[in-house]
């Protein structure tokens, strides 16, 4: 289920926990089509939802979702706690802090995080 809300006057398509796992390109394209009939200009997905391939860079899975949402020039928000992943991989912990740094795609840990990020978007 998904639901869209304005946060600080961006709309923001929120994905629940369950649903189909976003695993590769056509199911970031789902959400992203999803987003953009609703009007939304970011995208939450909860960590539950990513197929684990997105964890393991070297799948290049989450470069080729993360690219997607640029190309549409959506905002994508990963809502979780990754810390466990990101503690066991320097690679994973680096695309997270580099993505934080950035303003298309965040890791966060959840909507009060994004609230507050938003707030300066």
């Amino acid at each position: 289920m998904t639901t869209l809300e304005e946060i600080h006057g961006v709309p923001v398509l929120f994905c629940g926990a369950e649903g189909t796992p976003v695993g590769g390109e056509a199911d970031a394209l789902d959400l992203i089509g999803d987003a953009l009939y609703q009007g939304a200009r970011w995208v939450v997905v909860p960590v539950e939802r990513f197929d684990e391939s997105f964890f393991r860079l070297r799948t290049r899975v989450a470069g080729e979702i993360v690219q997607k949402f640029v190309n549409y020039r959506l905002g994508l928000a990963v809502s979780g706690d990754i810390s466990t992943r990101a503690d066991g991989s320097s690679a994973l912990g680096d695309f997270v802090r580099e993505c934080n740094r950035g303003r298309q795609t965040w890791f966060v840990t959840g909507a009060e995080e994004l609230r507050e990020r938003l707030r300066n978007w």
